[in-house]
């Protein structure tokens, strides 16, 4: 379904081939809305400062705003002082992270995206199991670190398929594998056929781990990628599923590039575009995807069409922390 979504802004001299494909469902997902919505409530009803627990979605316009209403991003928990409250982001954190607040008193919201809780869970039923674990991922993404912190005697991490190849494991018929939630579909797909192959008896979970928003939005891209010169991808550089957008169009031979902002578009990247697709990673607003559409209407780009490609009405409830704090708020806060 395609639906014009912004006025164009085209003068006499434009040509009016030049067109911006605006891919929905793009920018933040239920995970990312929740947790930005805590630290707001956090903020509003206790008042700063509020301590968040590295960033608590990867995007640096969303940490720097809320940092200018008072939260203060730490990377561990000995930089918040003992019994103060801290958020921990929707990444997810380990069990020692969990012990270490509680030895220090300190007053936790979880902000964790339900879809990574899943993945804990997961990790938890097979180690008990008695399964040695396969974890899918980037070893240096804050959900990779919180997921295998669960069972960290038995858990693995791979992100390549030579990694796949390498695997030692204590009993090969006893083996379960479990992926980060933003992966690349593809990706995901190769490595678990490698796992497949290597240890034909290993078990997964009943449902993908690759949460919903990163699948849609790749989605969107495959949809659309071929129709496009060039991809332009809201996100910033540190968000796993904004990069994986990227990886997405340059597999299918279309040109991307990764934008924190319309500020880092490269006027080069235009040349000989007639038609530029705009998405944005799940940790992205819609104001900075405002912002590039009016750039490229500014360089001519005077048709805008939104492509939905699928809808997306998925939403995910507050914490009990902060719906007892609401409650228990004067009316005026309220």
């Amino acid at each position: 379904m395609t639906t014009s979504t912004l006025d164009p802004v085209v003068s006499p001299s434009v040509s009016v081939t030049k067109r911006v494909l605006l891919l929905k469902p793009r920018g933040f997902c239920a995970g990312v809305v929740r947790a930005i919505d805590i630290v707001r409530i956090a903020l509003e009803t206790f008042g700063a400062p509020i301590y968040v627990r590295k960033e608590i979605v990867h995007n640096s316009y969303v940490v720097t705003d809320l940092a200018k209403k008072g939260a203060i991003f730490v990377n561990e928990l000995d930089e918040v002082p003992a019994g103060a409250r801290v958020i921990y982001s929707a990444h997810g954190v380990s069990p020692a992270v969990r012990e270490a607040a509680k030895a220090r008193g300190l007053k936790v919201i979880d902000a964790t995206c339900p879809l990574v809780t899943k993945v804990h869970v997961e990790a938890i039923k097979f180690a008990k199991q008695g399964y040695s674990l396969v974890l899918v991922g980037h070893r240096d993404h804050e959900e990779v670190e919180g997921t295998q912190g669960e069972a960290p005697d038995v858990t693995q991490v791979v992100s390549t398929v030579e990694e796949v190849a390498a695997l030692v494991v204590p009993d090969p018929d006893k083996v379960a594998y479990l992926t980060q939630t933003t992966l690349s579909l593809d990706e995901a797909r190769y490595m678990i056929e490698a796992l497949k192959k290597k240890f034909p008896n290993i078990v997964g979970p009943h449902a993908q781990d690759i949460c919903y928003a990163t699948e849609n939005r790749q989605v969107a891209v495959k949809n659309v990628a071929h129709g496009a010169d060039l991809v332009l991808v809201v996100g910033s550089k540190n968000s796993s599923n904004s990069n994986r957008l990227v990886e997405v169009s340059k597999n299918l031979d279309t040109n991307s590039y990764l934008i924190d902002t319309a500020d880092a578009i490269d006027p080069a990247w235009l040349d000989g575009v007639n038609t530029v697709a705009v998405t944005a990673g799940a940790s992205a607003p819609e104001v900075l995807v405002k912002d590039v559409v009016e750039y490229l209407q500014s360089r001519g780009y005077g048709d805008v069409d939104e492509v939905e490609v699928m809808p997306e009405n998925v939403r995910f409830g507050l914490p009990p922390e902060i719906v007892q704090a609401i409650a228990s708020a004067p009316a005026v806060a309220r």
